[in-house]
């Protein structure tokens, strides 16, 4: 073959080379001096897992998927967006469903590789049920004008037992590295960490655990392998010997890229899941404590070498203030320190802020959040959450039971909030709101016209400062104040791609 042919090839490689890193949602260089910056293209493939729900014999699972109106993949590609079943040990039932009715309050199919939920079209959420014991895991994809923003929540009322309560979570995309400060080991307490593989090629993770004084000794733990398309629940209680009330959990993929998720059940105080935290920061933003929180517990850990040293402040309606007896916080390196700040809302809703005193390490954290009473108290988790850059949404959400909470820690903000048109009809809304400079603004959504069945909220930053979001999803049930916090970030819908022109000299070369 001739050298300019080598050549050539070589430059559509390294051109496809940048092409895939923008794909996959990575920031792209800094432009030169006097370039163009790259162009940001609507995406045109996402990518969702979602756990097994429960194993509940009482239990009923509603799944919403959704895209916005709005960025469209170009080209012309066809659209579809579905959620198969997965393999695994949840996924073993015989239960049949007709997949083209799956859509619209259906039961869904337990089989590996068979439809639960497709969506047809941006702008409306469709919806499936399950009350099986033994629903399996999801894996699902979007192409063409579905995938930009493409969302699905998974919402299971769990009536009694364990972990009674409402648990819920946005099915994320895979990756190779998770971090959960917030999970335990502790008597009355199983969680359980769920490893979804999409993939037709094996992954292998590891689960690490790290406590007050450091990494726990968890071989158990190492090595473990999950095969294609399927999933791996693994109780974290079998992983050490020693009951420990605070720890941080790290899934770290050796090969292969997986989701997590850790589904967290308390005897007394009901359950629910927890997302992992945003990247580890030297500064942190947790968004969305309910202002009748009871009890507010923060667990935070430090991945590197150096410690951290922290602000602790909670922004609330008219500003921030510091919570007596909690100004500071110091987490040494490699380990997890957990602070109980008791009903520090006092009332109003709050986001905690979390702010780096000098060269202080990055952190990742996480908020375990109470509220109700004696026997009728329920449980959820706010990780720390990555300012949206664009758009965050919200799937499921019911009339009356939905709050938003958006917090600007640092200049005013702007934010336009749209409710979609329900699963089953009815016409979308939006609203403006200005959220002002270390405050947290907690509102419900505009109620969309007519709507019937669940509709979704969309979040988008028109101007100003960085803002956090959070929903809160309120169900309550004899008397059991039951409810789920869903962390918002960006919906990553567009991204990068750099401009690329023909040079005719590298021929020459």
């Amino acid at each position: 073959m001739k050298r300019t042919t080598l050549s050539l090839f070589g430059a559509a490689a390294a051109l496809a080379a940048v092409t895939g890193v923008a794909a996959l949602g990575g920031a792209p260089p800094a432009a030169e001096p006097g370039a163009e910056a790259p162009a940001r293209l609507p995406v045109q493939r996402s990518t969702a897992l979602c756990p097994a729900p429960t194993s509940s014999d009482v239990g009923e699972t509603t799944y919403t998927s959704f895209t916005p109106s709005g960025k469209t993949a170009a080209g012309g590609r066809k659209s579809a967006a579905q959620l198969l079943s997965a393999a695994g040990p949840a996924a073993k039932s015989d239960a049949k469903a007709d997949p083209k009715k799956a859509g619209k309050g259906t039961k869904a199919p337990q089989e590996a590789g068979k439809p639960v939920l497709s969506l047809k079209e941006p702008g409306k959420p469709a919806t499936a049920t399950t009350s099986s014991s033994d629903a399996p895991a999801l894996i699902g994809t979007a192409d063409g004008s579905l995938a930009p923003g493409w969302t699905t929540q998974q919402t299971t009322v769990i009536a009694a037992g364990a972990g009674r309560g409402l648990h819920g979570m946005t099915c994320a995309a895979p990756d190779t590295s998770f971090w959960f400060p917030g999970v335990s080991t502790a008597k009355g307490r199983q969680d359980y960490v769920h490893v979804t593989n999409p993939d037709t090629t094996a992954a292998v993770v590891d689960l690490e655990l790290y406590g007050k004084d450091g990494r726990i000794k968890a071989p158990t733990g190492e090595a473990v392998n999950v095969p294609p398309r399927s999933t791996v629940p693994v109780l974290l209680s079998t992983l050490t010997d020693a009951p420990t009330e605070d720890l941080t959990l790290h899934v770290a993929a050796r090969n292969g890229r997986v989701g997590a998720a850790v589904q967290a059940s308390d005897e007394k105080l009901g359950g629910d899941w927890l997302a992992p935290s945003g990247d580890a920061s030297p500064d942190a933003v947790l968004p969305g404590i309910p202002a009748d929180a009871t009890s507010v517990r923060l667990v935070a850990h430090v991945p590197g070498d150096d410690d951290a040293d922290l602000k602790v402040r909670l922004a609330g309606p008219t500003g921030s203030i510091s919570p007596a007896g909690h100004e500071t916080l110091h987490v040494k390196s490699g380990m997890t320190t957990a602070v109980d700040l008791g009903d520090v809302t006092k009332g109003q809703a709050g986001s905690l802020l979390l702010t780096a005193e000098g060269d202080s390490a990055p952190v990742v954290a996480a908020l375990r959040v109470t509220r109700g009473k004696g026997d009728k108290q329920e449980t959820a988790f706010i990780p720390a959450t990555p300012a949206l850059d664009g758009r965050g949404t919200a799937a499921d959400n019911r009339p009356k039971g939905s709050t938003l909470a958006l917090a600007a820690p640092g200049k005013e903000a702007q934010v336009k909030v749209t409710s979609s048109a329900g699963a089953d009809g009815g016409s979308p809304v939006s609203r403006t709101y200005t959220v002002k400079a270390g405050t947290t603004l907690a509102v419900e959504p505009p109620q969309p016209g007519g709507a019937k069945g669940p509709y979704a909220v969309t979040v988008e930053r028109v101007s100003g400062g960085p803002v956090h979001a959070s929903r809160t999803l309120a169900l309550p049930k004899d008397g059991l104040p039951m409810f789920t916090i869903q962390p918002l970030p960006d919906d990553r819908s567009t991204v990068a791609v750099p401009e690329a022109e023909q040079d005719l000299s590298m021929l020459n070369r």
